[in-house]
């Protein structure tokens, strides 16, 4: 019986299933989910720069702890999403390859710098928002291993949003100093946060296949947009302003209206040319290689644990 295996497979996202790593699929479609999952592994990698440069700096040891925590779990969904794209028959040294020679790319928003205390807040808040209503659609994609990852992921994600807004609710309702450091912050983060969702879905090169296929749900307008209607009433209750004179609500669309995203920032950014383009790559690249010695001596250890008999043969030759 000879199987249509391209039918198989619509027949599969037709019926909203998963699409498991044995499956057939074509080709065009594994590359997408290659390109996609990498880059989300990527930017958790990327991002633990950014709140990692203030441990040492917290203003107490509880805030050391809880963001130490949270930078720990950002390097754990990096190996998640690694984990998920080696299902697809690349293997995680390509993808770190392909980041560290600028192949890939990662999430632009981890190329701009975090100023103050406040901005390890509106990271949280904001940032971490906009992951999450990126993300959560992402446990229902056509893609087996990654829709299982993202169920961890989101309810870690969730935490690091609440974080975030719980540091800005502190400050904001501390000394005029301190609410002014945090209004600062939610001004430069504000905009690079709704630039997250990427281009509009006319500017977009890959959203609407990815739609068709299911590996996304909604389209960057629509994330976008309920993005910003959920965040402007959590504004309101930090009692922080969102610098968008033209932010109101629209009682005939029943969503907030927005002003213009200056997108010749963004592209500027995405093309390599932001804040900290370079220092970020330069960093993941340094830290690679002084972390060869670690993975060495986990892989002797692997094989070791493999072959108990390689290591006590050596044991004995070395006592002869």
């Amino acid at each position: 019986m000879i199987v249509d295996w391209e039918a198989e497979f619509q027949r599969t996202i037709d019926a909203d299933s998963r699409i498991e790593p044995r499956d057939h699929m074509p080709e065009s479609y594994r590359a997408t989910l290659i390109r996609q999952i990498a880059q989300h592994a990527h930017s958790e990698i990327i991002g633990m720069q950014p709140e990692g440069n203030w441990i040492t700096r917290a203003p107490s040891l509880k805030r050391k702890a809880i963001l130490m925590a949270k930078v720990q779990d950002e390097a754990g969904h990096g190996l998640y999403l690694y984990s998920a794209a080696e299902t697809l028959g690349v293997s995680r040294d390509q993808l770190i390859e392909l980041l560290h020679t600028g192949r890939q790319k990662y999430s632009s928003i981890f190329n701009y710098p975090t100023l103050t205390w406040a901005d390890i807040g509106a990271v949280g808040w904001l940032v971490d928002g906009a992951a999450i209503c990126n993300q959560v659609p992402l446990c229902r994609c056509s893609y087996g291993p990654y829709a299982r990852g993202m169920v961890r992921i989101c309810k870690e994600e969730s935490f690091h949003q609440r974080q975030g807004f719980e540091i800005l609710r502190v400050l904001s309702a501390g000394t005029a100093a301190q609410h002014a450091m945090a209004q600062d912050a939610v001004d430069r983060w504000w905009w690079p946060a709704i630039m997250m969702f990427g281009p509009t879905d006319d500017e977009s090169t890959h959203s609407q296949q990815s739609m068709t296929w299911g590996i996304k749900r909604f389209s960057n307008d629509e994330l976008r947009q309920r993005f910003i209607d959920m965040t402007v009433p959590q504004a309101d209750a930090l009692d922080l302003t969102l610098p968008d004179p033209a932010l109101r609500w629209n009682d005939e669309r029943g969503h907030y209206d927005f002003g213009p995203i200056d997108w010749a920032e963004f592209w500027q950014v995405v093309n390599g040319d932001g804040p900290c383009n370079r220092q970020r790559l330069a960093q993941r690249v340094a830290a690679h290689a002084e972390g060869a010695w670690v993975r060495d001596a986990a892989t002797a250890y692997a094989a070791k644990r493999a072959d108990p008999g390689a290591g006590q043969a050596g044991s004995s030759t070395a006592a002869a």
